[in-house]
Formats: C-alpha cells, sequence, structure tokens
C-alpha cells in the first residue's frame, strides 16, 4: 500500500460518562455494538485492522467487498463492524465470524453479513487528517462515504441524540466538533451507555472467596413457554452484602450442585454453583446484551418482593 497512513493504527478512545455533556461545541453519534475497525484501502488492496491492531481481513471477506465497492479509492476510515438482524445489533453472531475455518467464515458471511460503519476519515489520498476538526473530517467523511459502507448519522441537538438512549440504542458518542484525531488518546470524545433494566429470577448462587460469603448471583428469565433460561450474574455486592446474602439466601437452597462452562479466567470451584428454587426476584441494570444473555455482569439495584417470578420474561432484554 502507498497510503500516508500504514497499520496498526491506534484509534482514538472515549472516555465513560453518565450523561449527555452540555453546552455548545458537541456532536452526537449513535453508540454501535460491534468490532472497531480501521479500514485501509489502496484500489482493491484493502486491509481491516481490528482495535488492538490485529488483521480482520480472513474473518470478514464480505467487508473488504463492500470496501471495494465505494468510489475512493484511497483512504483509511474508522468506524465498526457490526451484525444486524431485524434492526437489532447482534454482538454474539458478529462474534462467531472469528472462526479458524475458512468453510465457517463464508458460510456465516453468506447467513450472517457483516457491514462496516464509517464514523470518521483519517486520510484520503495522500493527505493525512488527524490534525483538522472533528466536523471538516466529518465533512470529508460524508463526500467519499457511500454504499455498501454506511455513514453513521449525526446530530447537534441533544435531544435528537437521547432517541439513542432508548429504544435498541446502544448509546451515545459525544465528540468536540473542533477536535483533532488523536490515536490511541481519551480526548475529544465521550461515551454514554443506554443502560437497561430488568426484573430477573435468582436461580443459583456462588459462594465468594472469603469463607460464608456469597460471590454471585445467578440470574434467569422465563421465555413464553414458561421455561426459565440463565442470563447472566451479579457480583456487584460490598463485603458486608456478601456476608448477609447467605442468611437471605438459606431457606431457598435445594442444595443441588452443578458446574458452568469451564472458563480460562475462573478455576473450577469458583464455576461451581449452588442450586436455589426460583422464588426470589431481584432488580438488575446492565449495558450490553449477546444474544439471550447479559454480556458483561449486572448491577444488582434491589430486591422486588412485589414480582411474580413467572413474570420475569425474556422480552425485557430487547424491550
Amino acid at each position: 500500500m502507498a497510503l500516508p497512513l500504514a497499520p496498526p493504527i491506534q484509534p482514538q478512545l472515549a472516555r465513560s460518562a453518565n450523561d449527555l455533556p452540555a453546552g455548545d461545541g458537541w456532536c452526537f453519534e449513535p453508540k454501535w455494538d460491534g468490532f472497531r475497525t480501521i479500514v485501509f484501502r489502496d484500489g482493491a488492496d484493502v486491509h481491516l485492522q481490528s482495535r488492538n491492531g490485529r488483521p480482520m481481513n480472513r474473518y470478514f471477506p464480505d467487508v473488504i467487498d463492500q470496501v471495494r465497492r465505494v468510489p475512493a479509492e484511497r483512504l483509511v476510515l474508522d468506524g465498526e463492524m457490526i451484525v444486524m438482524v431485524d434492526g437489532i445489533q447482534e454482538f454474539d453472531l458478529l462474534s462467531q465470524r472469528i472462526h479458524p475455518a475458512a468453510s465457517r467464515v463464508d458460510r456465516l458471511a453468506r447467513e450472517t453479513p457483516a457491514e462496516f460503519v464509517a464514523f470518521d476519515l483519517l486520510a484520503e489520498g495522500d493527505e493525512t487528517l488527524f490534525d483538522l476538526p472533528y466536523l471538516e473530517r466529518r465533512k470529508r467523511l460524508e463526500s467519499v462515504v457511500a454504499d455498501p459502507v454506511r455513514l453513521t448519522p449525526i446530530t447537534a441537538e441533544p435531544e435528537a441524540a437521547r432517541e439513542w438512549l432508548a429504544g435498541t440504542g446502544e448509546g451515545v458518542i459525544a465528540k468536540e466538533d473542533s477536535a483533532p484525531y488523536r490515536p490511541g488518546e481519551r480526548t475529544g470524545m465521550l461515551k454514554i451507555k443506554r443502560v437497561r433494566t430488568a426484573d430477573t429470577v435468582v436461580m443459583a448462587f456462588r459462594f465468594g472467596k472469603e469463607p460464608d460469603t456469597v460471590g454471585s448471583l445467578i440470574l434467569g428469565l422465563n421465555d413464553e413457554n414458561g421455561e426459565l433460561h440463565v442470563v447472566g450474574h451479579t457480583s456487584s455486592f460490598r463485603a458486608k452484602q456478601k456476608r448477609e446474602l447467605l442468611g437471605l439466601l438459606e431457606p431457598y437452597r435445594t442444595y443441588e450442585r452443578g458446574s458452568g462452562e469451564p472458563s480460562r479466567w475462573k478455576s473450577e470451584e469458583e464455576l461451581v454453583w449452588e442450586g436455589l428454587r426460583p422464588e426470589l426476584v431481584c432488580e438488575v441494570a446492565f449495558d450490553h446484551i449477546t444474544g439471550q444473555r447479559i454480556r458483561h455482569g449486572a448491577k444488582f439495584l434491589r430486591w422486588r418482593t412485589d414480582k411474580d417470578p413467572q413474570d420475569c420474561l425474556l422480552t425485557q432484554l430487547r424491550e
């Protein structure tokens, strides 16, 4: 490639915030739930780079084809690879594309094609654009991106941006309109995640590392047939709460024991769970889901003694 930038490039990062920033000088984009990707294109030669600098070409031949069909032939784009099904971003389906078997990758590329969403232009032709203000880079981006590559929406209106914090949105990225692009730095950008809540059934628990403590609660939700499915866990308890939880759970214990799926992060002992009668309900907060599971640990909010466990439905994850 004869581009002015060469891989690997660290993407500019965002600081976390609890709400949209106040005042002028900000633009807002939707937050995407996929793989951050830097795209290098020089004619027919395309290189996909992951956030941590690894090549991604072998996993996403469909995205390479999309980039080659953009009229601009020499550019470097910052964006996100996603998989959309019925208007919902499916991170689990995207993750399945990272597979060593080329036949599987080709099949999934046909069955659940990925899309590239562009949200910044880092170089065009022989020119590097890092030092240009964001708004100027955005205008240049709009002039070079065309179908089938998607251009991320943008608004300067906070109220319009709040729509991405509701519905099926994942959140908002706020960008200073005068900010340059600084690879690897958390400057000029904020991320505000969409926080969701759900009333979940406490199906089991795991002991904590300290004696006579609870480490985590295993959470479940019912499908339309009333069958209870594990959807995640919560371990956001203070030391005192972890000691008190054991007494609270004791009347509900079934003394059934089992073990979760093997993990390179946890010992076999840490994966052992203790069964509970599905009668306790707690409300939790979470930000991301994968398929029908809460991707990261949920945050415990409160017990819901007023809630019937049968009313805790899987549909809450998509509401």
